[in-house]
């Protein structure tokens, strides 16, 4: 077993499934990086987490927001952006965020377009139309993706990181979507419960459902096969970009480091695990049904390393 492989099964048997809320997929996947890298992903992602879950927080408890919530809570996401582009601020996070950014070349666009999708979050709930939905989704998801992305590409050279030369939101917006839309069908029952719809409007129409039927569902009441359709669709989607996905990890294949082609399979094959699990005919579509256990998460990326590093060998 090579000095690379000795590396990866130490980080492996470092990750605590157990404790999975503080392990979530992107930084299962990022912690194979390298310790500068993963702590810039961390801090990153630390940020935009602490922006959703105060908006999602607050959406649980209190099921809409007032127009004085709205305007405070765009107030303060407007200001927590837009500090990001000064060199200093008063805020440990925020100050360890700018460091971040300015050492490892981050777009500040992607934190521009996480902030209008938190944004639109504060002022509307859920999605008129599924177009809708991908427009947050550039924000929401897309975002997030690209930073993972963008960390995976960097070069370092005379000690400097030097930015991808190719557009990372491209590459990275197949799997953003695959993932989310995986996370949807994942969490719905979750979601519903938590005062939170992610499913458009236009599809639920179109098969004659409306946004409280979804709320009896979760809650327990049997799964109708209009709702099966829904899900349908929204597997199909996520099929398409699944595709589209593994495209672009082949893309990236010749032109990025080992480890960070590994976090790509891993994250990817994450997903994927959750994805095979939807039982468009059968399942219903509970967050037991569709959450691997730590265990299963874990097996997944062993398979994911042993898959690698066999075709390496």
């Amino acid at each position: 077993m090579s000095e690379s492989n000795f590396e990866t099964r130490d980080i492996l048997n470092n990750i605590d499934f157990e404790k999975i809320n503080d392990h979530p997929n992107i930084l299962i996947a990022a912690r194979f990086w390298d310790d500068d890298r993963y702590n810039a992903a961390k801090t990153c992602y630390k940020f935009m987490r602490s922006i959703d879950d105060m908006i999602d927080d607050h959406k649980a408890l209190n099921n809409t927001l007032t127009l004085a919530e709205k305007q405070l809570f765009t107030g303060q996401v407007n200001n927590w952006v837009s500090c990001l582009d000064k060199s200093t601020s008063n805020d440990p996070l925020i100050k360890e965020v700018i460091d971040t950014i300015t050492w490892f070349k981050i777009p500040l666009k992607l934190f521009n377009n996480f902030a209008k999708s938190m944004i639109y979050d504060i002022h509307n709930d859920g999605f008129a139309t599924y177009n809708d939905f991908l427009k947050y989704a550039e924000g929401a998801s897309v975002a997030p993706a690209s930073l993972f992305v963008h960390l995976c590409c960097l070069r370092k050279e005379d000690g400097e990181y030097v930015s991808p030369a190719f557009n990372i939101i491209e590459i990275a917006r197949p799997c953003a979507l695959f993932s989310y839309l995986v996370h949807i069908i994942r969490d719905f029952q979750k979601d519903q419960i938590n005062n939170l719809n992610y499913f458009a409007i236009d599809i639920l129409k179109k098969n004659n459902l409306l946004p409280s039927d979804l709320k009896r569902l979760a809650n327990g009441e049997p799964v109708t096969e209009n709702f099966r359709n829904v899900i349908k669709e929204y597997y199909l989607k996520a099929e398409y970009y699944r595709i589209k996905t593994l495209k672009e990890i082949e893309k990236l294949s010749a032109r990025i480091e080992a480890r960070y082609l590994l976090s790509l399979h891993i994250i990817y094959n994450l997903y994927l695990q959750v994805f095979d699990r939807i039982k468009i005919s059968t399942g219903r579509f509970t967050a037991e049904e569709l959450n691997p256990s730590p265990v299963e998460i874990r097996n997944t990326v062993i398979e994911v390393i042993n898959k690698i590093q066999s075709e390496r060998a």
